[in-house]
């Protein structure tokens, strides 16, 4: 009698054979790759299928970041890393406190440098670690699951709903089999098809994932004012790279020179948004942030609120 688990992956896409490799262990190096980038090139497709609800999922973020939500990514294997690297790239981005997005994998940070696999097996621990995570009515939790089925994550969505939390979902099988098995808020669904490598979910669905993700959280950010133009603005000057990145900024945004970008960085205290604010409105670095507090942080508002008044 087989498995519940054989069961359970024998029919799903992601577990599947993908005809256009069943040869690829007698290929030439060159040809292994152009097999993979083929396939790589469908990845874009299924998830442009999947941005409607990819945007309701940022609404949903964005209400909640305003009303003092977090962000939860929980996942196990090579899908709890993608939500841990989304989520540590926020605070040097978009000057994030580390709290707002968090991820969360099965095994903890240990798992980041060495597989846990077994964990993913284990709902209770998913639940635990939500738990442990203080997630509350506030806050978005989003499960990441390649298959769907991982019993860590589905245990940790329901302990998330449990706790009012809202829920999302990221997964490269099809809708109609997702929405059986999970019940939230917004399912996101890229169904890329079977992998080059049978079963080896961090090829093409973590590529969709890492996508999925990316935009989950840049659509958010931008939403909240972190991005002027399509300039990062709200980077924080942690490294020497982001220091000049921040003066080239305050540069093309207002003509200004380097040694007068450099100044203005230091009197408002290497706030890139307040810089420009100050440079752009023609106010020192008080009325700047006054500025932005009542535009709530977009520098586009603040400025036009000095034009106007003018």
């Amino acid at each position: 009698m087989p498995d519940k688990v054989f069961e359970e992956i024998k029919n799903l896409i992601t577990e599947a054979r993908n005809p256009a490799s069943e040869d690829i262990d007698s290929k030439t190096s060159l040809e292994i790759v152009q097999i993979i980038n083929n396939e790589d090139k469908t990845v874009p497709y299924a998830v442009e299928k999947e941005l409607p609800y990819v945007a309701q999922a940022v609404d949903l973020l964005v209400d909640a970041f305003k009303n003092g939500g977090r962000l939860f990514y929980i996942g196990a294997g090579t899908s709890g890393r993608l939500g841990v690297l989304d989520a540590a790239e926020c605070p040097p981005t978009f000057g994030t406190p580390p709290e707002m997005v968090q991820g969360i994998i099965a095994g903890g940070m240990k798992a980041l440098v060495e597989a846990q696999e077994g964990l993913e097996d284990l709902a209770e621990l998913g639940a635990q670690d939500i738990e442990a995570h203080g997630v509350t009515e506030k806050d978005v939790v989003c499960g990441i699951a390649a298959s769907y089925r991982t019993p860590y994550v589905l245990g940790a969505i329901e302990k998330a709903k449990e706790l009012g939390a809202r829920t999302l979902y990221v997964t490269c099988n099809p809708r109609s089999e997702v929405e059986r098995k999970v019940k939230v808020d917004v399912a996101i669904c890229p169904v890329v098809g079977p992998e080059v490598v049978m079963g080896s979910t961090r090829m093409k669905a973590g590529t969709a994932t890492k996508l999925v993700l990316n935009m989950l959280t840049t659509a958010s950010m931008i939403r909240l004012g972190k991005v002027y133009k399509n300039m990062m603005v709200d980077l924080m000057m942690t490294s020497r790279k982001l220091e000049e990145r921040s003066k080239r900024t305050v540069m093309m945004v207002t003509g200004v020179d380097y040694e007068e970008a450099t100044r203005v960085l230091k009197e408002a205290g290497g706030h890139v948004k307040t810089a420009l604010v100050m440079i752009l409105a023609g106010v020192d670095a008080q009325r700047a942030r006054q500025l932005l507090e009542e535009s709530d942080g977009f520098v586009r508002q603040a400025i036009e609120k000095i034009q106007k008044k003018n």
